[in-house]
């Protein structure tokens, strides 16, 4: 059991379902990539795979959850496996992405953002491994395909290679995922209240203008949340 003291100010924490849920992977797929698995082979020999990375918040009885920085990364995971990378194969690009960068979660890094193609360039080298080399050639320009899904939303700060914010509708919309508020949850932005509960609020009264009221939130925020848990549920 990991010690109990570890601070999640600032981190986001999110369970291994609502990380499905803001993601739309499963929840037996991101257990699978941030604790790892066992599998036996067909001549009967059991073979152990080790977590993709490690992951900023330690387990606790037993428990398992996700950074902010973790929500992001495995969706970068998500978009190699659907292009038909193995998890061998991920995995020792992580790796070497990580030496390169210099960051735990390398794929969701400015760096990557801004120098995605020669990156990928690096690790292809690095590795030798076929299905990347397919992948680079099927894309040509890495970051005119990855970018629009992968970083679309996603705020970095001035300083530093780290994202500190996603706008899963965009930056122009209101609804928000900081670390640094609502320990990540999903929050409508300048009043930081969870869309859930304006989303809840508009079940109930069927008013947009009564919701903003009660929550004292700008009519547009309300909207906002609305859209954001609708996009959620019909994606579940």
């Amino acid at each position: 059991m990991a010690a109990k003291h570890q601070s999640l100010l600032g981190v986001g924490v999110y369970t291994v379902p609502e990380a499905a849920r803001l993601t739309g992977i499963s929840t037996r797929t991101i257990r699978r990539w941030i604790t790892g698995y066992t599998y036996t082979n067909r001549k009967g020999v059991t073979h152990s795979s080790p977590p993709l990375w490690e992951r900023q918040i330690q387990p606790v009885d037993d428990s398992v959850a996700l950074s902010f920085r973790d929500l992001l990364e495995v969706r970068f995971v998500q978009f190699f496996r659907k292009e038909g990378v193995s998890w061998a194969v991920i995995k020792r690009a992580a790796e070497c992405a990580v030496e390169i960068i210099h960051d735990s979660h390398p794929f969701s890094t400015k760096a990557f953002k801004t120098d995605g193609r020669r990156i990928f360039a690096d690790i292809i080298q690095a590795t030798g491994e076929k299905s990347l080399i397919d992948l680079a050639a099927r894309q040509y320009e890495f970051p005119s395909v990855v970018e629009p899904f992968l970083f679309q939303g996603v705020e970095f700060s001035d300083i530093g290679i780290a994202p500190i914010r996603w706008w899963p509708l965009g930056k122009k919309r209101r609804v928000a995922i900081d670390p640094e508020r609502s320990f990540g949850q999903p929050i409508c932005l300048p009043e930081a209240v969870p869309t859930a509960i304006l989303a809840k609020g508009y079940k109930a009264e069927g008013s947009v203008d009564a919701v903003a009221r009660w929550y004292m939130v700008h009519p547009k925020s309300v909207e906002d949340a609305i859209e954001f848990e609708n996009k959620l549920a019909h994606a579940a």
